[in-house]
């Protein structure tokens, strides 16, 4: 008989003023189909100015002698690379494998369940060589905002997603850039976990490291974590902003992540100055080309899920996500060495340098 592969595996939960989600990310993890006795939970409040710290207490209180554990600690480091970090170094050695997620979160009964199996089943193919197993992410369950419709509405976009955390896959294949990943710990400790020089792309860099020392990385579509997005315009904008400039410090140490793809809008403008100044007739053709494809996705979009304001907002969250990020790239390869995190309400961040 062929032996059940059942590791212990551990959720890692970083949070900063999630007050109003994180109850629902415990919940869904609390009732995981995965055995309870092989499965625990730790949150890391990177300093909570809401009531965060105080919610996540009452709920453990609340779950005395219950499985699986739910433990709390504080995150000096305030956040997610250390927070990752601090869990590699208090979670007993005997878990496996450590699960991804974040504080504004969702996962179904069977989340672990399906990554475990299906990772068990990948290390017996390679001989243990998988580093990483990723889930794909989708909109949050219930009735979302007219801008957060706006923002997944967008991100379903061929010209606004890549191929990161929001690219739309199916099945069980290989990549660079699995998201909320079922890691191997084995993997984690050898290249020293994730590097707290990261604010943003944390993950990326820890998974070019992971794959320059041999390990494969997958992802799966049979497995999904639904995420809240951005719900103003104001914090998609920051959003775009931040992606972009920690995509440039990302190239910089990993130039294999380059994607001229996402200079697009920078040779864009770049060639319609061209012809203005060469007093093309047509100088303005790359707009209006620009225009037509933001209006064919605003209306298609519209017609998909019958919301008349999508006629006008895809477009527009398309054009700022956009914009942001190459703003972002700009700033990432001629400003200062600044690191930006839109989750902060302070600048206490902007003196940290990479």
């Amino acid at each position: 008989m062929a032996e059940t592969f059942n590791p212990e595996v551990a959720s890692v939960i970083p949070v900063l003023n999630e007050a109003e989600s994180i109850i629902g990310c415990l919940n869904s993890l609390c009732n995981q189909s995965y055995p309870a006795k092989l499965h625990q939970i730790h949150v890391f409040d990177g300093g909570s100015t809401d009531n965060s710290w105080e919610i996540i207490e009452r709920y453990i209180d609340n779950r005395q002698g219950k499985k699986p554990e739910v433990h709390l600690h504080r995150n000096p480091g305030k956040y997610v690379a250390e927070a990752r970090n601090l869990a590699l170094e208090l979670i007993p050695e005997s878990v496996e494998y450590l699960v991804e997620i974040i504080g504004h979160c969702s996962v179904e009964s069977d989340h672990i369940e399906k990554l475990v199996s299906t990772m068990g089943e990948l290390q017996k193919s390679t001989n243990n060589n998988v580093g990483a197993l990723g889930a794909r992410v989708v909109p949050r369950r219930g009735e979302l905002g007219i801008v957060e419709s706006w923002v997944e509405a967008a991100l379903l976009s061929p010209i606004a997603r890549g191929k990161g955390q929001f690219d739309k896959y199916s099945g069980i294949q290989e990549t660079n850039t699995p998201a909320f990943c079922l890691h191997y710990r084995k993997a984690l400790d050898m290249v020293g976990g994730w590097d707290t020089a990261f604010i943003t792309s944390q993950d990326s860099d820890l998974s070019m490291r992971i794959k320059k020392i041999g390990f494969q990385l997958y992802r799966t579509s049979e497995v999904e974590v639904q995420m809240s997005k951005r719900a103003s315009i104001r914090s998609w904008w920051k959003m775009g902003f931040r992606y972009g400039f920690w995509r440039t410090k990302l190239v910089k140490r990993h130039s294999n992540r380059l994607n001229l793809r996402e200079l697009l809008p920078w040779f864009g403008l770049l060639g319609t100055m061209v012809l203005y100044y060469t007093k093309f007739n047509y100088w303005f053709v790359l707009a209006v080309l620009y225009g037509l494809v933001l209006a064919f996705e605003g209306v298609k979009s519209c017609i998909i899920s019958r919301k008349l304001s999508h006629v006008y907002g895809v477009p527009i969250a398309i054009f700022i996500l956009h914009t942001s990020f190459s703003i972002g790239i700009f700033y990432g390869i001629f400003g200062k060495p600044q690191s930006f995190n839109d989750r902060e309400t302070t600048n206490g961040n902007l003196n940290r340098k990479l």
